[in-house]
């Protein structure tokens, strides 16, 4: 078995206790919360104590807490997260409903975020303590120290009220106009985006600075090599590794940073489900939305380590 599949083995096993931890916390933290699920249910109809007594005999809120994790993982496990008392429907149909728009929001800042970042860094290291890097540098800083809501807030202000390049809101269905989607998408994958290029543009920056300096390069250059070919095929092969290490937690930082983004926005993804089911009170929907979310971000760092595997040449010739 070679290593990166003996790696993908055990970050799997260790997956699965992971992801009972967090469905025990999510549960928890639910249960001890001030959202009741018998009072959201009738609305603030004031129930008697007799209604409210009989919702909670029929859903087994009754029941001991252990009695209800088990009950509430065997569900998890069948794929039922529970049913909202508002709506009375599934709580995975609204999931599915928001989670594809959520995804495409998230992917979008990704790739913005890694072409701004590889673009800027590069050149920042190439043009070492002169003004590029300095410009890039002083950039970077103000966008790392920048959050995102307030980036969001900025650039509605500016290009979609005051310049009309872009909606304020709402959001298109790539289905229905491409074009439209991509209007509606520009500003909250720019607003989602840009912490994350600054941050990952510092690292790559740093990266290849260490890079450049090591002797191997000096031999190249040496040996008669042009430019492009040892940056292009030995530099950025080696230099981009130690960004990949940091990559999943600013995934992560993408996946949690839609829930403001998609609020300001207005896009109907899983961000915006939570903050409404938050507000309405109905606790199925958010603990189905937070674990969604963090079994998500499990999954995705599990992808960023082993493709860390893939691009490391000396963990492949370990193997």
């Amino acid at each position: 078995m070679t290593l990166v599949a003996r790696m993908l083995l055990r970050r799997l096993l260790i997956l699965i206790p992971l992801v009972l931890g967090v469905i025990a916390f999510v549960f928890i933290v639910m249960r001890f919360s001030n959202s009741k699920p018998e009072y959201a249910y009738f609305q603030g109809a004031n129930p008697t104590a007799e209604q409210i007594r009989r919702f909670q005999l029929e859903n087994g809120l009754l029941d001991p807490l252990p009695v209800r994790y088990v009950r509430f993982v065997m569900d998890l496990a069948q794929g039922d997260m529970g049913t909202s008392v508002l709506t009375r429907k599934p709580v995975i149909e609204s999931v599915t409903t928001a989670l594809p728009l959520t995804l495409q929001l998230t992917l979008l800042g990704l790739v913005v975020g890694l072409v701004l970042s590889f673009v800027f860094g590069v050149v920042a290291a190439l043009y070492r303590d002169r003004w590029p890097d300095q410009l890039v540098r002083l950039v970077s800083l103000i966008g790392v120290a920048a959050p995102s809501f307030w980036l969001a807030l900025l650039m509605i202000q500016w290009l979609a009220v005051g310049e009309g390049l872009f909606p304020t809101s709402g959001y298109i269905n790539p289905a229905d106009s491409f074009a439209g989607w991509l209007r509606s998408m520009t500003l909250p994958a720019l607003s989602l985006s840009l912490p994350i290029a600054a941050q990952l543009t510092r690292i790559i920056r740093t990266s290849v600075v260490e890079e450049l300096d090591r002797d191997y390069v000096r031999t190249a250059y040496g040996s008669g090599l042009p430019p492009i070919v040892v940056i292009g095929r030995n530099v950025l092969r080696n230099a981009l590794i130690n960004p990949l290490t940091v990559l999943g937690l600013r995934i992560g930082y993408l996946i949690g940073g839609t829930v403001v983004i998609e609020t300001i926005y207005g896009l109907p993804g899983m961000g915006q489900l939570m903050i409404n089911a938050v507000r309405d009170g109905d606790p199925a929907v958010v603990q189905g939305v937070v674990l969604t979310i963090a079994v998500g971000f499990m999954i995705v760092n599990l992808a960023v380590d082993v493709l860390y595997l893939l691009v490391n040449p000396r963990l492949r010739s370990a193997s």
